[in-house]
Parts: structure tokens; C-alpha cells; sequence
């Protein structure tokens, strides 16, 4: 080394202007171009993902692929960062015609004051504060004293030691600060550390405190008739709550495991159809069940494996195009979650992949057994409930997603497990007495546009034909729903929702006699047949976000024509759902 002159404050200068990593600590800065795409280096933009945002305070399910994209955003646990480096070539976003690359390069090379990110990367493109460029002055003044102190007395000038030393005045301030924010965190940091849960497992959680009420009504039940002969048991208003907790164990960045507890006491019943059930509706006596056990793995680039006993089902390993579907934060009933459908193998056990094999499609795929445990008859883990299933989720423009899926689900009971309108297909009621299996081939497809920033419309349509295997003939069911969301209504961080559908319906039942339900609901010997009427959903609410972890949601739910009985009373169901996330 002969001298630095200004050579070493204008590469500073220069690197600085490009930008200055600090430390490996700041954030991925998400583009509001760029749609998520690659799991490892693409960051979902806020709100307008073009399949839909794994964000943990924003959905009470994860997905394949979530916490590999949160890792990118910088909360990787990664405890290996990349720290100094030796090389401008070390540098994977840093070419030699870049026009600061000289400037780099003598920073690097020649004084070793510039350190990377844990990916391999400088991020010249980012911008930084006055802080950041006076810690990276400080580190490369730094760096020159040391040389100064270690060669020989002519190696800068008097000139070269003004300029440093006005320098230093003039960021005199930014050091002193920076010095004692420094030491702060030093002090934080050792006491987190002190007092950490774990080194590697954060805990995360959702509560829920529904309060809901319908009005008197009466139905017409077992057998119809046309005359309304039962008042509705439950018209009471209750309290109910739902509690969920996950503890989630990042091992490296390319893999993690997800252990989930759930909770939950109240909500609708009793009641005489099966369409009132809420999407936080989970009584079981507020004791602690196991709701999620699988481990996920980044394959490669582009794949994604989720495998466990418990929480491998359509609903974690699906993307949904719908941003608004939690039971938390997005609409109140469970119908209007998703496709019902998509519920036939909820909290099952197996294995999952998400594929993105192009810009904007991805594929995911799953296998699942519902009594993964049971060794016995019908139970199992390819003798009970199981399910087979594979989603198309297309992205032809950034404001218009659309997914297609096929399932094929085996039931014991005869239950589709869709957890709205008709769900069992073979007897009045599938769990006192258990109806005949069936073996059911599913269709549906969900659209999400979003005409403009605060509108959205979309909708989805399923399809179900099962038949008792051994046996003629067959019953098919439809569901559809239309909706219209409102993001950021009134206020950033609203919510607003209208939707408006049909709970799957029996439109044809020609099974062998005794086990058409339409039949056996009318009090005949269960001959072929459809339902006689159609029930119409109907809910509106407007989610109030007060802050990053609380929200207050009001609504109400209009059922026309429960039950698909056309000479049963309307029920309305006023709802007041307040959620916590953390």
C-alpha cells in the first residue's frame, strides 16, 4: 500500500451511494413489481401477492411454503451470517461492469472494511441511512488508522489526515448515536438471549371470543311435510372461543416443523341444519387437542414438502386465491371460508408438495388419511377416510388468480366431512348411525379479481358424484359461492365482505333404496331423488382492525330456505367476532 489520498473516501462515497449493507440485519425491501415466485430469494408484495400471502398474523393455517418466504423477508433463523469477506467475487449480485465495481473492489480488496449479507449478496440497488454510511465510514476509518499505525511515517500526507479528520467532525453526531444504540443492543440482545424460550422454535397464536345470536324460527324436519313443526333449539345468545397455538422449530432455512394446539368452547348448536356452523366454531370443551404435527422441507428452488400425523390437509397444503379466507380475520361462517369441498380431509395425516414450475402457475398435490393412528377395519393409513387431491393455481395477470382441483376421497360413514349443508350422503346422520362408504370424485374451481385496489370480486363452484363401491347408482351434489371484498374500507387495514351462495346441495340421489337421504328426510324408505328446495347464504360483515394484532368483526348471516327444505323459516344469526394474533 502506498497511500490512500481520497481514494479511500471516494470508493466509500461511492459504495455508500449504491448502497451499504448494515450488518446482514436489514430487511428485504419487497418490490411492488416482483409476484412471489421462487420460495427462496422472491418476497410477496403487501396485498397483492398473485397467489396468496403466507403471512402467519393473517391466517390461522400455514402453508408448504410459508415460513421459507417469511426467511426471506428477513426472519430467517439463520445464525451463520456471511459477515466479512475477502473477494469482490464473493459478491453474487456484483459484476464487473457494474460501475461501482472498482470502487467495491479497493473497499474490499484493498481495506477489507465491507461486509455481506448471509445469502452472498451486497444489494447495491438498496438505500441507507446517514447511520448506516457512518458506521461503514467509522469501519473503513477504522481499518486506516490501523494501516497507518502499522506502516511507515510517510504513508498519507498532512492533506490525506485533514480530510479524514473533517470527516469524523462532520459525523461526529451520527457516530455518538450510533454508539450508544449499539450498546443498547448489546444490552437487549444479552438479555433475550438470557431469557429466550429457544434458540429455535417461535411460538405464534390466534384467540378468538365470538359472541352470536339468531332469531326464533321454526322448521319444517323429519319428516317434511310442508308444515312447520319445530321451533329452532337454539336461539339463545352465546359466547364461544377458539384458541390456537403453534410452536414452529426453523432447523435451518431449508426446513422446519410445526406443532399446533387448538382449543375452543360455544358456538351455534344445537341447531336443525347444518348450515349455521361458524368458521371459529370448535366445542370441545376448551381442552387442548393436537391440530397440526408436520415437518416441511425446501426440496429444491421451486418444491416444497409438507409430511406429518396431523394438519396435512387441503386447506394447509392448497394456496388459496380468496386473501380474505381466515376464520379470524376474513368471513364469519365456516361456508364462506373456501370451497367446501376442500374440507373433506381437514387435519388428516400424510404428505403435501407445492411445485412452482412457471412464473405464474404452481401445482400442489397431497395425500391424506384421516385415522392415521388406528390400525383397525376402516381406519389406517390407506383403509380409512382417505383422500388423494391435486390443485392447479394459474396467475394469467397480477390482479386475476383462478385455482382448479380434483380429489378423490374414500369415506367410511358416508360422510364428505364438508362441515356445511348436505354432508352426509347415505343416511340422516352419519356418526349415530353410520351410513354405507363411499368413494367420491370432486371438482371445484375458485377465481379471485381484483378490480381495483379497495374492490374484489371472486367465487368459486365445486361438484361432487360418489357411489357406494360394489354398488349402482350414485349421488351428486353442488356448492357455489360469489363474494365482493373490500380491502382497507373506510380506513388502511379494513375489511369489508359481501357473499352470497349455495351449502352443497343433493340435486340427484339414485342410490340402492333405503339410502337416498332427500327421500329419508320426507319420511319415505329412501328412494331415488333430489332435495326439494335450495338454500341460499347470505353474509355481510366489516372486519375493524385496531391494531397489528386485534381486530373487531360485526356481521350477520341470512339462511333462506335451511336445510334445502322450501317450507322452513328464514334464519338471521347477528355475529360480533373479536381476534387476536400474535
Amino acid at each position: 500500500m502506498k497511500t490512500t489520498k481520497f481514494s479511500l473516501i471516494l470508493c466509500f462515497l461511492v459504495a455508500g451511494i449504491t448502497g451499504f449493507p448494515d450488518k446482514a440485519m436489514s430487511k428485504e425491501q419487497p418490490s411492488k413489481e416482483q409476484p412471489s415466485v421462487e420460495f427462496e430469494f422472491t418476497v410477496p408484495r403487501e396485498g397483492k401477492v398473485e397467489t396468496k400471502q403466507f403471512d402467519i398474523k393473517n391466517t390461522e393455517q400455514f402453508k408448504i411454503s410459508q415460513p421459507f418466504i417469511e426467511s426471506v423477508n428477513g426472519k430467517s433463523l439463520d445464525k451463520n451470517p456471511m459477515g466479512q469477506v475477502n473477494s469482490v467475487s464473493q459478491f453474487q449480485d456484483v459484476q464487473p461492469t457494474d460501475w461501482a465495481f472498482q470502487a467495491l473492489q479497493s473497499l474490499v480488496e484493498r481495506y477489507g472494511c465491507i461486509a455481506g449479507y448471509p445469502n452472498g449478496t451486497y444489494r447495491g440497488n438498496r438505500t441507507l441511512t446517514r447511520y448506516e454510511f457512518a458506521a461503514g465510514l467509522n469501519a473503513c476509518l477504522e481499518r486506516v488508522n490501523e494501516l497507518i499505525a502499522t506502516a511507515a511515517n510517510n504513508i498519507v500526507t498532512r492533506d490525506d489526515l485533514a480530510t479524514l479528520q473533517k470527516l469524523q467532525q462532520e459525523f461526529g453526531a451520527e457516530l455518538a448515536t450510533l454508539r450508544g444504540r449499539v450498546d443498547a443492543l448489546e444490552s437487549r440482545a444479552a438479555d433475550i438471549e438470557a431469557n429466550q424460550f429457544s434458540t429455535t422454535t417461535k411460538l405464534s397464536g390466534i384467540s378468538i371470543i365470538g359472541i352470536q345470536g339468531r332469531g326464533e324460527n321454526r322448521a319444517d324436519i323429519s319428516p317434511r311435510d310442508e308444515i312447520k313443526d319445530t321451533d329452532d333449539p337454539g336461539t339463545n345468545v352465546n359466547v364461544a372461543n377458539f384458541n390456537q397455538l403453534y410452536l414452529t422449530s426453523q432447523f435451518n432455512p431449508r426446513s422446519f416443523l410445526v406443532v399446533g394446539l387448538l382449543a375452543g368452547e360455544g358456538g351455534t348448536r344445537p341447531t336443525l341444519s347444518n348450515d349455521l356452523i361458524l368458521g371459529y366454531e370448535y366445542d370441545f370443551g376448551n381442552d387442548f387437542d393436537l391440530s397440526d404435527l408436520h415437518f416441511h422441507q425446501l426440496l429444491t428452488k421451486n418444491l416444497a414438502m409438507m409430511v406429518g400425523t396431523k394438519g396435512v390437509d387441503m386447506v394447509r397444503a392448497f394456496r388459496g386465491p380468496n386473501r380474505a379466507e381466515s376464520a379470524a380475520n376474513g368471513p364469519l361462517s365456516r361456508f364462506a371460508q373456501r370451497n367446501p369441498i376442500l374440507n373433506l380431509d381437514f387435519e388428516n395425516g400424510g404428505i403435501a408438495f407445492d411445485w412452482q414450475f412457471a412464473k405464474r402457475a404452481s401445482l400442489q398435490a397431497i395425500y391424506s388419511a384421516k385415522d392415521i393412528g388406528n390400525p383397525g377395519k376402516r381406519a389406517g393409513l390407506f383403509d380409512g377416510n382417505t383422500t388423494a387431491a391435486a390443485q392447479l393455481l394459474l396467475t394469467p395477470a397480477k390482479t386475476f388468480d383462478v385455482g382448479l382441483y380434483y380429489l378423490n376421497n374414500y369415506s367410511p360413514n358416508g360422510s364428505l366431512f364438508t362441515y356445511a349443508g348436505d354432508a352426509c350422503l347415505t343416511a340422516l346422520n352419519c356418526f349415530a348411525v353410520p351410513g354405507r362408504p363411499l368413494q367420491t370424485n370432486a371438482f371445484g374451481a375458485t377465481v379471485n379479481w381484483d378490480i381495483s385496489p379497495g374492490v374484489t370480486l371472486g367465487g368459486w363452484a365445486g361438484y361432487t358424484n360418489s357411489h357406494i363401491p360394489g354398488e349402482s347408482g350414485d349421488v351428486e351434489t353442488t356448492n357455489y359461492m360469489v363474494y365482493l371484498n373490500f380491502p382497507d374500507l373506510l380506513k388502511k387495514g379494513n375489511l369489508g365482505g359481501i357473499y352470497v351462495g349455495q351449502p352443497p346441495k343433493i340435486v340427484s340421489s339414485n342410490l340402492p333404496v333405503g339410502n337416498n337421504v332427500p327421500d329419508l328426510l320426507d319420511g319415505g324408505n329412501g328412494s331415488e331423488g333430489g332435495q326439494p328446495g335450495t338454500t341460499t347464504h347470505i353474509e355481510a360483515f366489516y372486519r375493524w382492525q385496531l391494531n397489528d394484532n386485534m381486530s373487531v368483526t360485526p356481521g350477520v348471516i341470512h339462511i333462506i330456505e335451511p336445510g334445502h327444505t322450501p317450507d322452513s323459516d328464514s334464519i338471521t344469526i347477528g355475529i360480533l367476532r373479536t381476534s387476536f394474533t400474535f
